[in-house]
This record gives C-alpha cells, sequence and structure tokens, in this order.
C-alpha cells in the first residue's frame, strides 16, 4: 500500500466501508435486473446503495457507474476495487474500519493469519549494482514466491509456479532478458519477464501479484476474463501459444539448412512404406489419446473449465526489483562486446543474391485457372525459445490392410493429453502389450466411456463402490507408462472408422498408430482427468502413479528418433482437488537450487517430502531430460574457461544459445545464425542490441565446444552487412514506389466517371500486397492469385464467381501489378456489365468493391 504507483485520486469520494455491509450486500440480487450472485458489484461512492451485475450477465455495473460518474465499485465475491476513471486496480485495506466480530461464514480460514511454515516473507527491494553476492547467496533457494488469487485465479497460478520452475525456460527469461523484445500487443513476454524476475530476485518477497500477466491473457482470450475458475492447462496452452508468437523469429536459411540436414535421417522411412508424409512442423498441436487423435490433434479445445477456486485472496504486497542473478551462473568470461566494422570474421557465409524480386515470377495465359495452392509463396520457419524448450514430433502411420501402404505424416506438439485406462481398458492393453498385436479399438480411451442418463447412474454407482473398495481389490495401480502406452497404442480403423487408401481408392480396413520422432527438452504431459458429455460431466479420480526420475522412454521412440537421452526427470506437477464442477489448483515443484520439493498454493508455499509429491493426484506434470552428462559437460567448459591465456583469440557465440548449453540436456549444434544474417553478417537492424545477442569466448572453450556440437559458423570479428543494408533501402524505396504509383493510378480511376472497362482482383492478393508495401510483412506476396474468384465456362472463357470476394481497379493498374508480380487470370468487365453504384446500396463483398477502389 505504500506503493505510490496505486494511489487512486478518487478515493476521497469513498465512505465509511465495512466489510460486514460488504457482505449483506453480497447476499442480494442486481438493483436493475435481479440477477443474483457471484459476479456483482457495489458502487463505493458517498451516499450511494448501488448493487449491480458484472460482466457475465448484463454489466449493469458498468452502466451505472458510466452515468452517474462514480468512479469506484467493489466485487462482492472478491472485495477487489476497480476505479473505472483510472482504469486500474486500487487498494482500499486500510480504508476498510474494524471488521465485526466473530468469524464471518463468508470467509474460510485462508482469510486469516497465514499458517506457520518454514518459508519467511522477504520484503522485495531493489539491490545495489554493486552489491557483491557470496557462495553462500548462489546456494540459498529463490524462486520460492507465492502467487496472490486474484479471485478464482489458482488455475493460472499453479500453472505459472510449474513453468517458472522450469529451468531452461527461466534461465532465459533471466539472462537473456535483451533477446525479450516484441512490437506485438499485448506483450505478453514482457508481463512475464517482470514476474519472473521478481519470483527469483534474491531478495524476494512472500508473494507477487500477477496482474499485469492476468490483465495481458484477458486481452489475449476473453475466455479468461472475469473470475470464474478456468482449467490450468488451456491457460498454459494459451500463454504458451502467445509467448511464441510475440518471441518468435524466421529460421535463417543456413539455419534451417543444418536443422534439415541433421534430422534427414529421421525423417526418413523404409523404403516399403512408400509414405505420403506431410510435415506440419509450423503449428503447435495438442497431441490427443490415439483412439481419437485423428480428430482431436490440433483442435482448439483442450481441457475443460472448472468451478470455483477455495477462498478469498489476501491483500497485495507491493514493489519492484531489479536484475534477477540467474539461476545457473553463466561462464566467467562474459565481456562486454565491442562492434568492428568493416572487418571480416572466419568462416562467414557466401553472399547470396537479394530477396528482393522486382519483376514477375512468371506469366500466367489469360484463359489458366491455376490452383491456389501452386502460387502461394513458401511458408516461412519460425523458431523461440518456446519451441526450443517444448517442441517435439510424432510421426503418425496408416497402414491399409489390403495393399500394406503406409502413409505418413509427422506432427508438432507441445504437450501429450493422456488418457488414463480403467480395469478393463488396463487388461487389453497389457495383453496387447504381451502379444504384440494391436489393441483393439476403445482400448485406449478414458475409463469413463458412459453414454446417456442410465450410464450415468451406472457409471456413478460403480465409480462410488471403487473408492469405498481398497485398491488392491481392483488389482494394479494405474502407471504413467500405461497412460503412455494407452496413447501410443494401435488403432483398428475399421466399420464407421475405415481408411480411405489412396492407392486402393476405396475405404479399407487399416492400422493407425504412432512413436515418438523427436523428443523435447521439456515434456509436458496431461492427463484427461475430465470428460465432459452433453447431460453431465465427470472426473476421473484414479491415482496415476508417476516416477521422480528415470521416466524412460524408449518403448515409444520411432526407430529413427535421434535423440541420444530418452529418460526424463519431473519438475513439477499441477493437481486438481476437487469435482468436475468445482475445486482448487495447486502445484509441486523441485527447486533447482537446493533440490528440494515445495508446495505453491496461490500466496503459501511449504516444503513437503517427496512422498507427498509422489501421492499428488497429477493432473499435469512437467518432465525434463536427465542431465548428468549434460552437468559434466558444463563442468569441464568452466575449467576450460578458467584457464586465461592471453594469446588466445576471442570467438563471439549466440547468447540464446549459450543459455541453451547452461540448461539444456542436449543443446544440439551451436546457432550463431540467430545474431547473423545469410550473408554472415550482423542485420542492421540487430546492431543496436548486439551486445545482448553475443558473448565472447576464449578460443580453448569455443574449440572445446564446437568439436562437441558442430554448427557455427566461427565468428572472431563482427560488422553490420552492407549487403543487408542496400537491400534495405532497396527495399523501402520500391515499397514507397510501388504505393505511391498505385495511389496516383487509382486516383485517375476514380476521376472517370465511366470507365469502359474495370479490372477485378483477389481482395486476399491485394491484402498481402497492402501489408508489404505498408512494413506490415516483410515478404513480398507471390503472383497475383484470381483462381478464387474466377470461373471459367464451356468455351474458355472466364469470368467473375458469383459472390466473389474481389475489388476493382482501373486497366492500367492491372498492367502496372501485374508486370510486378505475374500471375492471373485477367477478369475484366465491361461498363455495360459493371454499372458504378452507390456503395451504401451494395451487399456484403460488393460494397468491398466499391471501397477498394478509394484505397
Amino acid at each position: 500500500m505504500g506503493d505510490s504507483r496505486d494511489l487512486c485520486p478518487h478515493l476521497d469520494s469513498i465512505g465509511e466501508v465495512t466489510k460486514e455491509d460488504l457482505l449483506l450486500k453480497s447476499k442480494g440480487t442486481c438493483q436493475s435486473c435481479g440477477v443474483s450472485g457471484p459476479n456483482l458489484w457495489a458502487c463505493l461512492q458517498v451516499a450511494c446503495s448501488y448493487v449491480g451485475c458484472g460482466e457475465s450477465f448484463a454489466d449493469h455495473s458498468t452502466i451505472h457507474a458510466q452515468a452517474k460518474k462514480h468512479n469506484l465499485t467493489v466485487n462482492l465475491t472478491t472485495f477487489r476495487v476497480w476505479c473505472y476513471a483510472c482504469e486500474k486496480e486500487v487498494f482500499l485495506e486500510p480504508r476498510l474500519v474494524a471488521q465485526p466480530p466473530g468469524p464471518s461464514p463468508k470467509f474460510s480460514e485462508q482469510d486469516s493469519a497465514p499458517p506457520s511454515h518454514p518459508l519467511k516473507a522477504v520484503p522485495i527491494a531493489v539491490a545495489d549494482e554493486g552489491e557483491s553476492e557470496s557462495e553462500d547467496d548462489d546456494l540459498k533457494p529463490r524462486g520460492l514466491t507465492g502467487m496472490k488469487n486474484l479471485g478464482n485465479s489458482c488455475y493460472m497460478n499453479a500453472a505459472l509456479q510449474a513453468l517458472s520452475n522450469c529451468p531452461p525456460l527461466t534461465q532465459f527469461f533471466l539472462e537473456c532478458g535483451g533477446l525479450v523484445r516484441t512490437d506485438k500487443k499485448p506483450a505478453l513476454c514482457k508481463s512475464y519477464q517482470k514476474l519472473v524476475s521478481e519470483v527469483w530476485h534474491r531478495k524476494r518477497p512472500s508473494y507477487v501479484v500477477p496482474t499485469s500477466l492476468s490483465h495481458g491473457i484477458k486481452l489475449v482470450n476473453p475466455m479468461f476474463r472475469g473470475y470464474a475458475q478456468q482449467d490450468t492447462q488451456e491457460f498454459l496452452r494459451c500463454l504458451m501459444d502467445q509467448l511464441h508468437e510475440e518471441l518468435k523469429e524466421p529460421v535463417v536459411a543456413a539455419a534451417a539448412a543444418l536443422t534439415e540436414a541433421r534430422d534427414s535421417d529421421s525423417s526418413d522411412t523404409d523404403e516399403k512404406r512408400e509414405g505420403d508424409r506431410s510435415p506440419s512442423e509450423d503449428e503447435f498441436l495438442s497431441c490427443d489419446s490415439s483412439s481419437d487423435r485423428a480428430h482431436q490433434l490440433g483442435a482448439g479445445g483442450r481441457g475443460c473449465r472448472r468451478g470455483h477456486c477455495h477462498g478469498r485472496p489476501e491483500p497485495a504486497a507491493h514493489g519492484h526489483a531489479a536484475a534477477v542473478t540467474a539461476v545457473h551462473q553463466p561462464l566467467p568470461d562474459t565481456s562486454p562486446v565491442h562492434l568492428h566494422e568493416g572487418h571480416a570474421k572466419l568462416a562467414s557465409s557466401p553472399p547470396r543474391a537479394s530477396p528482393v524480386r522486382m519483376g514477375p515470377s512468371y506469366v500466367l495465359k489469360k484463359a489458366q485457372v491455376p490452383s491456389s495452392g501452386s502460387r502461394r509463396r513458401k511458408e516461412q520457419r519460425y523458431r523461440s525459445v518456446i519451441s526450443d524448450i517444448f517442441d517435439g514430433s510424432i510421426l503418425s502411420l496408416v497402414q491399409c490392410l489390403t495393399c500394406d501402404r503406409v502413409s505418413t505424416t509427422v506432427e508438432t506438439f507441445q504437450d501429450l493429453s493422456l488418457p488414463i485406462p480403467g480395469k478393463e481398458d488396463l487388461a487389453k492393453l497389457h495383453s496387447a502389450i504381451y502379444q504384440n498385436v494391436p489393441a483393439k479399438p476403445g482400448s485406449c480411451g478414458d475409463s469413463s466411456t458412459a453414454q446417456g442418463w442410465l450410464a450415468f447412474i451406472v457409471e456413478y454407482i460403480r465409480r462410488f463402490v471403487v473408492s469405498c473398495t481398497p485398491s488392491w481389490f481392483w488389482g494394479p495401480v494405474v502407471t504413467l507408462e500405461d497412460c503412455l502406452a494407452a496413447f501410443f497404442a494401435a488403432d483398428e480403423l475399421k466399420g464407421d472408422n475405415m481408411y480411405s487408401c489412396e492407392r486402393c481408392k476405396k475405404l479399407r480396413n487399416g492400422v493407425k498408430y504412432c512413436k515418438v520422432l523427436r523428443l523435447p527438452e521439456v515434456l509436458c504431459i496431461h492427463l484427461k482427468r475430465f470428460r465432459h458429455e452433453v447431460m453431465y460431466s465427470l472426473k476421473i479420480n484414479s491415482h496415476v502413479s508417476f516416477p521422480l526420475e528415470g521416466l524412460d522412454l524408449r518403448p515409444f521412440l520411432a526407430k529413427e528418433c535421434t535423440s541420444q537421452i530418452t529418460t526424463y526427470d519431473l519438475l513439477s506437477v499441477i493437481c486438481h482437488h476437487g469435482t468436475a464442477g468445482s475445486g482448487h489448483y495447486i502445484a509441486y515443484c523441485q527447486n533447482v537450487i537446493n533440490g528440494q520439493w515445495y508446495e505453491f498454493d496461490d500466496q503459501y508455499v511449504t516444503e513437503v517430502h517427496e512422498t507427498v509429491v509422489q501421492n499428488a493426484e497429477a493432473y499435469v506434470l512437467f518432465y525434463r531430460k536427465s542431465s548428468e552428462e549434460a552437468v559434466r559437460e558444463r563442468q569441464q567448459v568452466v575449467s576450460l574457461a578458467a584457464m586465461r591465456e592471453p594469446s588466445l583469440l576471442r570467438f563471439y557465440v549466440s547468447r540464446e544459445w549459450l543459455n541453451k548449453f547452461n540448461t539444456f540436456a542436449e543443446p544440439g549444434p551451436i546457432t550463431n545464425h540467430t545474431f547473423l544474417c545469410s550473408h554472415g553478417g550482423i542485420p542492421p537492424n540487430k546492431y543496436h542490441y548486439i551486445d545482448d545477442l553475443v558473448v565472447i569466448l576464449p578460443q580453448n572453450v569455443w574449440e572445446h565446444l564446437y568439436n562437441r556440437f558442430g554448427g557455427g559458423p566461427a565468428v572472431n570479428h563482427l560488422y553490420v552487412c552492407s549487403i543487408c543494408q542496400v537491400e534495405i533501402e532497396a527495399l523501402a524505396k520500391r515499397r514507397r514506389i510501388e504505393i505511391d504509383t498505385f495511389i496516383k493510378l487509382n486516383k485517375a480511376f476514380q476521376a472517370e466517371e465511366s470507365p469502359s472497362v474495370i479490372y477485378c482482383i483477389s481482395m486476399q492478393w491485394f491484402r498481402e500486397w497492402e501489408a508489404f508495401v505498408k512494413g506490415k510483412d516483410n515478404e513480398p506476396p507471390g503472383p497475383i492469385d484470381n483462381s478464387r474468384i474466377a470461373q471459367v465456362k464451356g468455351s474458355g472463357h472466364i469470368q467473375l464467381k458469383q459472390g466473389a470476394d474481389y475489388g476493382q481497379i482501373s486497366e492500367e493498374t492491372w498492367v502496372y501489378l501485374n508486370n510486378l508480380y505475374g500471375g492471373g487470370p485477367e477478369i475484366a468487365l465491361r461498363q455495360s456489365v459493371a454499372q458504378l453504384q452507390d456503395p451504401d446500396s451494395l451487399h456484403g463483398e460488393q460494397k468491398i468493391e466499391a471501397e477498394t477502389r478509394a484505397v
């Protein structure tokens, strides 16, 4: 409350407020529409007793505030206060008068003083730059910071704590802060970086308030707005996807070629398979159980919304932290990098042709209507720290049982969504494993497969009996390995689910199975505990036994998999306590500094024994590749770096790759292309923050790393690429000329009262061109593609397709654009066919035509 940034100038308009008054109002209804809680808001203006509903209903509280100019309102469920004038949350705890005597039934025990536990609350502070750091400080646990519940936000807090305890990700945001750059709103990566810095600060607070990140995620996905409980796995996917979008960078051609060469062996199947593989490495998919994998890979829905969180959040603590020392100490030689223009560097890549394309790529004949896919631009490959850490790939194969043809597909995943097999499914699964035959359809499904009310009642009774019966009576405990085996079990495709074989040209019985082609550095596993039907929802409370160390994935690997390390150790586990309708999320995480396990329950952090973790009802688990060999490798490099020899050359290495080396079990080849252009120099747009991109290493350390991991190229001088500078200037000139010429021609077109001929152009292509000339897209559009708006008559004549999304341009504009980009086909409308009309009288796509003329 002492932070001036949270002071609101409108606090003087508040009268006397007591918790007893607010509790009484919380039992009422909206004074405008009569709806009851939980999302009610009370006006705090002096002498105003209005209570209105929130955004989940008609939002009468906001309407009242705007009409009456009453700025402050309080949520009667979470008791958080919002100022409409300041457009931010304010804190009123000092203004609340004495609480009513006796315990209130509205509040849980969590509203009283926090329970005692071994962790002390340390006020957040800004460290002096010259503050010394002893070895004892390095051994003190950090990251043991709770997060305030913002109102049913335990799903977010548990997810953030699990991610915070993933060393590769946290190390990136602490050590490579200069790489956290984005011009995309809402800049969630900046909010996450600030949160991680506060959580891992040496002088950490007892808890932090993730308000900024919560606000940002609500802007990204409206589903998380309001105060309803949400699914933690859905939040994780949304957060990680947004972080990737904000931090992604295009893969440089040389780096892409290196990656493809390294993975070429792992992407080839047996010659007998004649596979039709179509990699889709550019999307992040959530892999579901094999029985419905074909329908749910990449589906938007992952998990389900759940009910309310327990307890009301405590008052917020305020403050901010300075830079945080990393979880792992960086290499000792990290002297500042100085930029030397004009100096050559070792092993520089040969200059490549300019990517600027001024002339047409190809010209289409007038009567030719090509397929839209034939002239799409080549998809640009992107990567980010999220994809580096969490991306893996699965090889899916479908075999026709008639002709034995095998079609294959490579799919990228960032988490595996595993079914929890029931007793019957477990028996079938083990039988299939031991007999080495495909499991029957449905054997990989969830243990709750009931349909309808009658089946629901039977299933409910069965689960009640199971819960009251000792576990030994029902057979072996389900293990995480069983869930993995269920996911990767083969499915028979027959009956209504037959396979459409391209060789046989008809539906055939088939077998579908999949294997892991590439293992991620951090493996995220989601257990499908919730099942939602039309009339009811179920939660699978079966205990799933999972290992803290040594999760072996070798049984599930494709033979083409090149990963050397196949075992994983547990980093964190998110648990859900409650039912499918309501509950509470907590996280158990292992501290990377002292190796102890801790329970993160909103703002409370408590040390626990590992047996508590093993008995937890896991919902989402994060595993990290076992890294004993990597630790020894890092120790060897540190010893080499300590051998300071002045005569040695200095080499530049990517700071991001060095972070991988410090935290990954398999960092992969050195990727200096992250700070180099395709010509071997520094791109002009990265010149001003090159110090954030590179680290200087002595020659002996560089040679050791290069001999061990390969990659490169070797760099001992840095210079701004003159070729890129010329290309940037040429690109800017090209954009200016194209847009100026278009505006000039279009103005002349508008001045014509009755043009004799009007040319049609696809609005999809026009938008791509517009994004390019305005600098929103670095890549120019491909050839003009009018195939979507054209149709060919029997005589071969091309005419405009009915209802097509097209724009109208003059003949001169068409000739100009066609000379630059080529493409087609040419579609011309004569004046007798296309009479200009008032734009307001036109329908949908026709209105777009008229507006296009006014661009």
